[in-house]
């Protein structure tokens, strides 16, 4: 239908010795990741608990559920770009590999993500470059959304920092290239740079739209995870929240481009307390709530990616490729 066809998934073969040691390949790079998401996870759980301390258990709790929302719709809208690439593959599958394969992220240089996500989808019969193309265009619409949000945090960002101008400069051509016709073409360029098979058909409004739909919710779901944290102490109600959601699209853009550090850890807590102390929060606060927010993603991408794989295991068996 679009891209590189699929794998046959007729039959179930005896594993070949290659198959197998890819197999364990894949395992030993799972448990890599989870033990860099748990290395992170410990070293900030301190500071995460003196946080919550202070935040009301029912603000705590809605909080991580936001995050946990955020991470199903942006796999949602991972999981439309890939099925609109071959066969379809179903949320379940499709949750499996994107989330799982993200934690990758952890691991210094973010391109561990995308390996291991390719690795995933060649392990449930699909072609790494469907894997690879659905991933490059829903980072692509993903930092355009991001782009287009964290204009609600524009003021506190260029009170803080004059130098993130560039950002907001990059809007108009973002969204001009979010046209289907320029993203098909620009798409199509990378994939030949890279060797890899071109798109078959060009991409649709429907999709792209559906695509940056679910970034635009992922991203103001991120805000309200942050707000119910820091509405605790007082932060403004409603101007309070415009700013949060801003801050995490801005967080979130400048981690992604942060690519050599794991999740763009440091780069996107900057961010932050830069939106959050201009919403009347200190220094020590707004840093605090920075702390737990990475402390709360940590969380909710290992307990989303652990119910993924189960979800997926239970649903339908992977395919051993070709």
């Amino acid at each position: 239908m679009t891209t590189v066809e699929d794998l046959p998934a007729a039959g179930k073969p005896p594993k070949s010795a290659k198959a197998k040691i890819l197999d364990v390949v894949r395992w030993v790079a799972i448990l890599l990741v989870i033990g860099f998401a748990a290395k992170q996870l410990a070293s900030n759980w301190g500071e995460f608990w003196r946080t919550l301390h202070d935040v009301a258990w029912q603000s705590s709790l809605l909080s991580l559920a936001a995050l946990v929302a955020a991470i199903m719709v942006s796999t949602w809208g991972w999981q439309v770009m890939v099925d609109d690439l071959g066969k379809p593959i179903g949320y379940a599958r499709g949750a499996q590999i994107c989330l799982v394969g993200s934690l990758g992220k952890y691991v210094p240089g973010s391109v561990w993500a995308y390996l291991l996500q390719m690795e995933l989808g060649r392990k449930a019969g699909l072609a790494r470059a469907r894997i690879f193309t659905g991933s490059l265009i829903q980072l692509g619409v993903g930092v355009v959304s991001a782009l287009v949000v964290s204009l609600l945090a524009a003021p506190a960002v260029f009170s803080n920092s004059p130098r993130a101008l560039w950002l907001f400069v990059l809007i108009p051509v973002g969204l001009a290239m979010l046209h289907p016709k320029i993203l098909t073409w620009g798409t199509s360029l990378v994939l030949k740079l890279l060797r890899r098979p071109p798109l078959v058909h060009p991409l649709s409004w429907r999709v792209v739209g559906k695509v940056f739909g679910s970034s635009t919710a992922a991203w103001c779901l991120q805000g309200i995870h942050l707000w119910l944290l820091a509405n605790s102490v007082g932060t403004p109600g409603f101007s309070g929240f415009v700013l949060c959601v801003g801050a995490m699209a801005v967080a979130m853009t400048v981690g992604t481009f942060a690519f050599i550090l794991p999740s763009g850890v440091g780069v996107r807590e900057v961010a932050q307390v830069a939106v959050l102390t201009a919403s009347g929060l200190t220094v020590g606060q707004a840093t605090a709530f920075a702390v737990a927010s990475r402390v709360m993603f940590t969380v909710a991408d290992l307990l989303t990616a652990g119910l993924a794989a189960v979800a997926a295991r239970s649903t339908s068996p992977a395919v051993t490729p070709a």
